[in-house]
């Protein structure tokens, strides 16, 4: 079953890559539009853990703001979908001109430098169109990592989509990974990781929103590691076709600590700066998943043992 399942599974995203991309832009919207309504309506497991986490970022929405928020945060995620679908298809201009981001100039000046540069990013609007506005408008290769799928299938598809935007993936292996990137680094490369969900059991713990959680300890380690710069980047949408996006100040290496004490002060900046940037726009944060520690705790029911973990 579980065979047939992943078969499933690829079929679908190969459908959705080699026919969605054929669509007329106006036809592809209205279709991600219809998708996200449906599956907001049907209230499933993604919507409701969408809006439990919403109620952390606005705590005081009340139930109505809440449920329009996680209407929009669908319609959303459905339109980086579909964006991510079609952008094998677009023009260099149209990509160079999809997005639009602010104090971009932290970048462009680190990359002036030779220390190398990473920017760290949150589940947010379309980091692959951000991606690709790199490669595109700033002419600059960088190394980003990607989590293992299943199927494997599945995975090799995300892996050779994003290579053709132009970008080295590495997979989610921990070390090995992590010493590549430290190798770009060091020759002034730049790295770009999605950092606000701990796939790992060495994540940073941090105050986000006031509760604790674990945030990836990789840009912070590479940033000591290495003196690379440490950049965050937000992203969201407007009503209008193009993406925007804000290059947030370096956050520094302390000057006093371990290099465990220093990730962890440095985390915890990213986390902050990443909660202001999803605080402004939540509807454009992308986390259909548990986050928070008190989420992931087990939970004991009366009369049965506990529960393991869950971290899906």
């Amino acid at each position: 079953m579980r065979t047939v399942t992943d078969k499933l599974t690829d079929a679908l995203y190969g459908l959705g890559w080699s026919a969605v991309k054929k669509l007329p832009e106006g036809v592809a919207t209205a279709l991600g539009r219809r998708i996200a309504d449906t599956a907001w309506k049907r209230r499933g497991k993604g919507v409701l853990r969408l809006e439990a986490n919403l109620a952390r970022v606005v705590p005081d929405a009340s139930p109505q703001r809440l449920a329009e928020l996680s209407r929009a945060g669908m319609r959303s995620y459905m339109r980086y979908w579909m964006e991510s679908f079609r952008l094998p298809s677009w023009s260099k201009d149209r990509t160079r001109n999809g997005f639009a981001p602010e104090d971009v100039h932290h970048l462009v000046d680190g990359l002036a430098g030779d220390r190398g540069v990473i920017l760290a990013l949150p589940h947010m609007g379309n980091y692959d169109l951000a991606g690709v506005w790199v490669t595109t408008k700033l002419d600059t290769p960088f190394t980003t990592v990607a989590e293992r799928l299943k199927p494997e299938s599945l995975y090799d598809r995300f892996v050779a989509y994003r290579q053709g935007l132009g970008m080295e993936v590495l997979p989610h292996t921990g070390g090995a990974a992590f010493g590549t990137l430290a190798r770009r680094l060091r020759a002034g490369g730049l790295v770009c990781l999605v950092a606000d969900r701990d796939l790992s059991s060495s994540g940073i713990p941090v105050k986000f929103f006031g509760e604790a959680t674990k945030m990836p300890a990789g840009p912070a380690m590479l940033a000591v590691q290495t003196g690379a710069m440490l950049l965050p980047v937000t992203l969201w949408y407007d009503e209008g076709p193009v993406m925007r996006g804000r290059v947030h100040p370096e956050i520094e290496v302390p000057e006093t600590g371990t290099r465990t004490e220093k990730a962890a002060q440095m985390t915890q900046a990213l986390a902050d700066a990443f909660a202001s940037g999803i605080a402004d726009h939540p509807e454009d944060w992308h986390m259909l998943q548990r986050l928070w520690l008190a989420d992931l705790e087990p939970r004991e029911t009366p009369g049965a043992p506990a529960a393991g973990t869950e971290t899906a």
